[in-house]
C-alpha cells in the first residue's frame, strides 16, 4: 500500500486554500520544495487549516541552518499540524551551499549525520525535560535555559527524514533518520537495483526494521487531460530532466540506465548559459525512463506499476501544470484496490 502526496503551490498566499483542495482531490500528504520561496512558511499556512494532510519539507537544506533553528521549526509545525509534520532534510550541492547560501560545504554525509543527531537531541531534550548535551565535530549544543525551551510537544517528537542520492547519504539515512526521500530523477532500475538495495543493506547493518523506516519516492509526472497539451507537457518534462541531469552529483542517477554520458554535455550547456538547448538532448527514451506521462488514468496506472510494491509514499513533481480535477483522477487510478495500490495513512516517521 503506497500513499500519494502532492506539492503545495509556489504561491505562498494560496497555501491554505491549496491544502483544502488537495484534501478534496484525495491526496494524503503535501510538501514544499526549497525553491523561490521559504520552505517552511507555506506549511505553516497549510497546518493552520487543520486538514488531515501529512506535511513535510522536501527538502529543507540543512547546512546553512542551525540544528536549533530546524528543531524549533519542526517542533512548532508538529504542534500546529496536530502531529502531522515531518522534517525532511537535504544537503544540496557545493556551488549552491557556498555561492547561493554563502555557507560552508565539507564532508556532506558526515555533516548530515551530525545534523540529524543534533536536531533529534534538541527535540528529545525538550520532550523529556532532560539536559541538552550534544557534542559533535561540526556543532555543539549544551545550553538550553528555560526561557528558550518550548517544552514537550503534545504530539510527540516529529520524525526527521533525509533526502539522498548516492550510497553514502543513503547510509546516513538508514543509520540515523526515520526515513528516506528518493530524488525525483529516478527510474525503475535505479530505484529498485540501486536505491532500495542500498536501503536494505543499510538497515541491515544498523539492525533496523524496514517497517519502521519510511521510503518516499519523488516522481516527475506530466499529465494532459487533452491531447492538445501533450507537446507542451512533454516540453516541460524535458526541461526538468535536463536541469537535474546537468548536476554532476546526479550523474549516478543517469548511469543506472546507460545515460551517464548525457551529464557532462548537459553540464557544459548549463555553464555556457544555454538553458534552452539542454532540453533538446532529452529524447523520448530518456523521458520515459525518468518521468511518467500521459492522461490522468495512464499516469495513475504507471505510478502503481513503478512504485506500488516497493515504496511507502510517492511525492509527485508535476510539470506543465496539474489541475485539481486531473490530480483526483491520477490518485483514483493509482489507488484502484484490485490493482494492488491504495491510498493509506502511514506517516513519514511510522
Amino acid at each position: 500500500m503506497v500513499i500519494i502526496d502532492a506539492p503545495l503551490p509556489s504561491d505562498v498566499t494560496g497555501s491554505g486554500p491549496a491544502a483544502r483542495a488537495l484534501v478534496a482531490a484525495g491526496a494524503t500528504g503535501t510538501f514544499t520544495f526549497e525553491g523561490a520561496h521559504d520552505v517552511f512558511v507555506p506549511l505553516v499556512l497549510a497546518a493552520a487549516e487543520r486538514t488531515p494532510l501529512d506535511l513535510y519539507t522536501n527538502v529543507a537544506i540543512a547546512f546553512p541552518r542551525s540544528p536549533l533553528h530546524l528543531a524549533h521549526m519542526a517542533h512548532d509545525l508538529h504542534s500546529l499540524s496536530a502531529g502531522r509534520f515531518t522534517l525532511g532534510l537535504g544537503s544540496q550541492v557545493r556551488p549552491h551551499i557556498e555561492r547561493r547560501y554563502g555557507s560552508v560545504w565539507s564532508e556532506p554525509a558526515a555533516r548530515m549525520r551530525e545534523t540529524v543527531l543534533a536536531v533529534k537531541a534538541v527535540l528529545r531534550a525538550w520532550q523529556d525535560g532532560t539536559q541538552l548535551d550534544f557534542h559533535g565535530r561540526f556543532t555543539t549544543h549544551t545550553l538550553m535555559p528555560p526561557t528558550f525551551d518550548p517544552g514537550p510537544c503534545p504530539y510527540g517528537v516529529p520524525p526527521v527524514v533525509v533526502g539522498a542520492v548516492g550510497p553514502r547519504m543513503t547510509d546516513v539515512a538508514t543509520e540515523v533518520a526515520d526515513g528516506l526521500i528518493v530524488h525525483p530523477l529516478n527510474s525503475e532500475r535505479s530505484l529498485r537495483e540501486h536505491t532500495l538495495a542500498a536501503v536494505d543493506a543499510g538497515l541491515a547493518r544498523a539492525g533496523r526494521d524496514r517497517a519502521a523506516f519510511t521510503v518516499t519516492a519523488g516522481a516527475i509526472v506530466g499529465v494532459w487531460e487533452h491531447e492538445s497539451r501533450r507537446d507542451a507537457v512533454s516540453a516541460a518534462l524535458r526541461t526538468m530532466v535536463s536541469f537535474y541531469g546537468s548536476t554532476p552529483a546526479y550523474r549516478v542517477l543517469l548511469e543506472a540506465d546507460g545515460y551517464g554520458d548525457l551529464q557532462p554535455e548537459l553540464h557544459q550547456l548549463s555553464k555556457d548559459g544555454r538553458w534552452a538547448d539542454m532540453a533538446g538532448l532529452i529524447d523520448d527514451r530518456v523521458l520515459d525512463h525518468f518521468t511518467l506521462r500521459g492522461t490522468p488514468a495512464e499516469v495513475g496506472a504507471a505510478l502503481r506499476r513503478r512504485y506500488g510494491d516497493v515504496v511507502d509514499r510517492v511525492a509527485l513533481s508535476p510539470q506543465g501544470g496539474l489541475s485539481t480535477t486531473a490530480l483526483a483522477e491520477v490518485i483514483s487510478a493509482a489507488a484502484a484496490a484490485q490493482l494492488g495500490l491504495d491510498v493509506g495513512v502511514k506517516t513519514l516517521g511510522d
